[in-house]
């Protein structure tokens, strides 16, 4: 009888440690477990690696804003960061009028399907963040799991407010 109770605890304690080693594994609410925040948060390290170089081009001006530091008028500039595939390009073309972002257009240049995705995924979502704000109050980290295209983004903001700059 004393082997029975044995193996009565022994697979008892067995069951409590695999159910709370099980638990302790498992997404919570506040952790999403979608493919696309996982491979999000993979590259985090790639995105501070990210290119400093960007072109700029001011497609005109027209006039200047009463309060703002910023001449208003159409803008583009392309923004650059690295992947996990290379480094990659987005571009930034939007319209602004007294500092703030009346009309906002992004182009993919996307290197890999990978790319294409997070790329695609960022622009379906960038609009509703971005049109209607101050530009100089700006910084774009994460968009519809996106979270490497946001520094290629905020560097093509960067360049346009430079642009613009009265």
């Amino acid at each position: 009888m004393r082997t029975t109770t044995r193996k009565t605890m022994f697979l008892s304690a067995a069951g409590i440690a695999l159910v709370g080693g099980v638990t302790a594994c498992a997404p919570t609410a506040s952790q999403p477990s979608n493919a696309a925040n996982q491979d999000a948060s993979s590259q985090s390290t790639s995105s501070q690696q990210s290119s400093s170089n960007a072109s700029s081009s001011s497609s005109g001006t027209s006039g200047t804003s009463g309060t703002s530091s910023y001449q208003d008028g159409s803008y583009s500039a392309d923004g650059h960061y690295v992947s996990p595939n290379g480094e990659e390009t987005i571009g930034v073309k939007l319209t602004l009028a007294s500092g703030v972002i009346t009309d906002l257009q992004l182009t993919p240049h996307p290197t890999s399907p990978n790319t294409q995705q997070f790329q695609g995924e960022f622009i379906s979502g960038i609009n509703a963040i971005v049109v209607g704000k101050k530009i100089d109050e700006l910084n774009v980290s994460k968009v519809a799991g996106s979270s490497l295209t946001s520094g290629g983004f905020n560097q093509a903001i960067t360049e346009i407010e430079k642009e613009a700059s009265k």
